[in-house]
């Protein structure tokens, strides 16, 4: 088995290597001035099982590339197998038609990475998970829920009798209740408006946070308004301390910042993406669950049991 790392988060890659016990797989992964991606594998794959480590997070664009050329370059050194890890799946809100002439970018980044030679992806918390169906080849879906319950049960809310968890906006309901199910707790909601890409106005809440601890669950936020405009109501209508908890946290600048100003005390979310961090923000490791996931695809044992909510 190898593990090769592309250039969107090496971290990540060496912290599964890590659990592991194992060495990073020796590769060249640079951009020549032009832009262009150039991947050279430096030793010997043929005949190997080889997981490519490389979220498509931004630069978008450049990753996904960068991972299509390092599949090619993996698939003509004669690996047995190619599996992408892509713990954080780009596109993946562009997963159907809601307008008139608009592309279905996910099932087309699915498409491209089976014609580059993938064999298998393992990824974690899709946008939609009928996103796996845009394959034909097996997709691993795993899940990052019982990793950010877990720290928030030993480090934040002892007591689950007066917590309950809130979807930020209508469609995360289905993501909310699962979290609901597992911490044994009531469910609300914050109705909100979206105004643009960026700013959002929550409006109202249908459920009682009165005096309760809150726990906010998305799967990803990347400008933070929907999670900070939630916030705010959530505060005006009584609630106790405000918690929130994301997959992934493709957080830029003007998250931070959205963040330190919000009534959010703590934002939990996993190293999925490298820029998962800020001075409100628990980054909780999902190398674990990874390099799980990796070594039971590798000996073809069963990965259910990784799925398990």
């Amino acid at each position: 088995m190898k593990i090769i790392s592309g250039t969107a988060h090496p971290e990540l890659a060496q912290r599964i290597a890590r659990e592991m016990g194992i060495e990073l797989c020796n590769a060249k992964v640079n951009t020549f001035p032009d832009g262009e991606s150039f991947v050279q594998i430096e030793e010997s794959i043929r005949g190997e099982d080889v997981f490519i480590v490389q979220p498509t997070c931004p630069p978008t664009n450049h990753n996904l590339m960068e991972l299509l050329v390092m599949v090619d370059a993996v698939r003509r050194a004669s690996a047995s197998r190619i599996t992408a890890v892509m713990p954080f799946y780009g596109y993946a809100r562009q997963d159907r038609k809601d307008k008139p002439r608009v592309p279905i970018t996910s099932k087309l980044v699915a498409n491209l990475l089976t014609a580059a030679g993938v064999d298998r992806v393992l990824t974690m918390d899709l946008h939609a998970a009928q996103i796996q169906g845009f394959f034909e080849i097996p997709v691993d879906h795993l899940h990052s829920v019982p990793v950010l319950v877990k720290h928030l049960k030993e480090t934040y809310v002892k007591d689950m009798t007066n917590l309950v968890v809130v979807s930020p906006d209508i469609g995360g309901v289905k993501n909310a209740k699962i979290y609901a199910n597992i911490l044994g707790t009531e469910l609300a909601i914050v109705a909100k408006q979206r105004i643009s890409a960026t700013e959002v106005n929550a409006h109202a809440v249908i459920g009682d946070v009165q005096g309760k601890d809150v726990l906010m669950v998305d799967d990803m936020t990347e400008s933070g308004g929907t999670l900070c405009a939630a916030a705010e109501v959530l505060k005006k209508h009584g609630a106790a301390r405000i918690f929130a908890a994301v997959s992934h946290g493709v957080l830029n600048e003007k998250a931070r910042a959205r963040l330190a100003g919000s009534p959010i005390e703590r934002l939990l979310t996993s190293d999925s993406v490298p820029m998962a961090f800020g001075d409100h923000v628990d980054t909780v490791s999902i190398a674990p669950l990874l390099a799980k996931a990796i070594s039971n695809i590798h000996n073809n044992a069963s990965v259910t049991h990784l799925f398990d909510l």
